[in-house]
């Protein structure tokens, strides 16, 4: 009985102390921002025609679809062109600081809020890696995922020593943005723009709420515990959502694959053939054909993405095993960037599949990217080596110098 006590005690304490996994989440954070940021420099000459005014899904489709299925997007709240600017404009410098870990948890809300505006106001535009960017962006939100490699780490890295140094760093710039985004929020109520679904407005009043909390409570006190409360309350909801994050790539994984069993493409072997073929699909048609040239390579290759999507939810208890199929994953997503076209897709699935990868692994790319960026800096110029001073004279009223010695006659003191 004491051992599972024990036990129980050391799981509670591990998942309360510290947020798990921080660096597979600030993997997450860097490889969804980067995805988004990249889809939204690239479309962004057509962006009239795939969520704004010129779509052939216009504003008033958009307004009876969500009405129906009750989808969050602002872009609805109104009709008039310079809001979809203002939208679009918004939406990448919120993945770019996302991606930079400036400020993650304000702008993890602003980069969900811009992925569920602009798919929820075209649905008919998305795919599947479309799909996992809409999921992945409101559960990131609920993570702890600038605790490495993000400026926000280098700025509580600061705040540490400065405080060891006896001094007070005070922050004016998450004061300001709460009250600028709270007011947002609060005209946005207001108006009756957030009616409809409860869960995004609920979740977007709920991280406003905590990060009030978080602040007031880091105020100078005499006591710390409150914030340490909210600090093991932050963890909690980190390390569900992580857990959360994980069952999510488990159920894509394992969904796609049991779907392809039961196909009969995928069946005889010939499933990855016909893609290959497609000219939507073949932006290399050569390096397509070159693929597709070996019947059995197709076969071979067909039975195996079937067997690792099936399989892979049962390798997490096996690090080794879940660590090679891992590695085939991405490599497949890779694959699938280049030769079939979907860029967008695989850098979303190697985002999510992030979320498995080893601690050790992540630290050692991290030291050495950490080198590179440090080889490629230009030397610091160093300071010019001063000359030697000459003595200079004696202050008033100390001994003077020995007078010098000529032919062993001594000189007159001065």
């Amino acid at each position: 009985m004491n051992r599972v006590s024990l036990a129980v005690s050391r799981a509670i304490a591990r998942v309360t102390d510290s947020p798990l996994g921080p660096h597979q989440t600030a993997v997450l954070r860097i490889g969804l921002a980067l995805t988004w940021l990249l889809f939204l420099l690239r479309e962004y000459p057509h962006r009239h025609e795939l969520y704004g005014p010129d779509g052939p899904w216009n504003w008033d489709l958009a307004a009876q679809l969500v009405t129906t299925n009750h989808a969050f997007t602002v872009l609805l709240w109104s009709d008039s062109r310079l809001w979809f600017e203002a939208v679009y404009a918004l939406a990448v410098p919120a993945s770019l600081l996302l991606l930079l870990g400036w400020r993650t948890r304000t702008m993890s809300v602003l980069f969900m809020v811009g992925v569920l505006a602009l798919q929820n106001r075209s649905v008919f535009m998305g795919d599947g890696g479309d799909n996992v960017l809409h999921i992945m962006a409101i559960y990131l939100v609920f993570t702890r995922c600038g605790q490495v490699w993000s400026l926000d780490a280098r700025r509580a890295r600061r705040a540490r020593e400065a405080r060891a140094r006896g001094e007070l760093p005070r922050d004016r710039v998450g004061p300001a943005l709460w009250a600028v985004f709270g007011f947002a929020l609060l005209l946005a109520f207001l108006a009756g723009r957030t009616d409809g679904d409860w869960f995004i407005p609920a979740t977007l009043w709920g991280v406003w709420l905590a990060l009030a909390a978080w602040w007031l409570a880091g105020r100078p006190a005499r006591s710390g515990q409150p914030r340490i409360l909210l600090d093991v309350v932050a963890n909690v909801v980190h390390n569900g959502a992580l857990l959360v994050i994980m069952a999510e790539a488990c159920l894509i994984y394992a969904t796609a694959g049991w779907y392809k069993v039961q196909g009969s493409r995928w069946q005889d072997g010939t499933a990855v053939h016909y893609p290959l073929h497609l000219e939507y699909f073949s932006p290399w048609q050569g390096l397509a054909d070159l693929l597709s040239a070996s019947g059995t390579m197709v076969m071979l290759v067909t039975y195996v993405t079937v067997v690792v999507q099936v399989a892979f939810p049962f390798t997490l208890f096996n690090r080794r095993v879940k660590n090679v199929l891992l590695s085939f994953m991405i490599m497949e997503h890779a694959v699938i960037a280049v030769v079939l076209g979907l860029p967008f897709f695989s850098m979303a699935m190697i985002a999510a599949d992030a979320v498995f990868l080893p601690t050790s692994f992540l630290r050692r790319v991290g030291a050495l990217t950490a080198r590179a960026r440090g080889r490629l800096r230009p030397p610091a110029s160093k300071a010019p080596v001063p000359p030697p001073r000459r003595p200079a004279d004696p202050p008033a009223g100390s001994p003077a110098e020995p007078a010098p010695v000529t032919d062993g006659v001594p000189g007159a003191r001065t």
